[in-house]
């Protein structure tokens, strides 16, 4: 996975993540927990007030392109629990969901898959942050 890309999370994101790694940190889950352990740990922590709006956050709805199939999605980052993929409710313990976290509109990352590939993700727009609808509540 490609770390060149600065990461911002929420401090109320951060504290919700950590519960979430320490309720999933079993093996069945294990390398998808440490990828977001990962993530968080090189993230810089700012309020939710200060956030920029185009940055991905917990329960933000997201637009992405992976560049190597050509396909655009707009999906929800959510908490395990919500996740619902026909809904196009993303966990954040999925692959793709640990790679949008923090990023920001513009932004590419390169994050492996569970079969051995990799996919490079572009965030193209954050239709809906929570903090940014003031939604600090989500």
């Amino acid at each position: 996975m490609t770390h060149d890309h600065p990461l911002i999370v929420t401090d109320t994101d951060l504290q919700r993540l950590e519960r979430v790694v320490e309720q999933y940190g079993n093996a069945r889950n294990a390398e998808l927990v440490e990828q977001l352990e990962s993530e968080l740990a090189r993230a810089t922590v700012t309020s939710s007030g200060a956030i920029p709006r185009d940055v991905v956050t917990m329960n933000s709805t997201v637009v992405f392109e992976d560049e190597e199939a050509g396909e655009t999605r707009e999906v929800t980052l959510v908490y395990p629990k919500d996740a619902n993929s026909d809904a196009g409710r993303i966990s954040i313990l999925a692959p793709v969901g640990s790679a949008l976290i923090g990023l920001s509109v513009g932004q590419t990352v390169e994050w492996p898959l569970p079969n051995g590939r990799t996919r490079r993700l572009r965030i193209l727009a954050v239709p809906y942050q929570p903090e940014a609808a003031g939604h600090f509540h989500l």
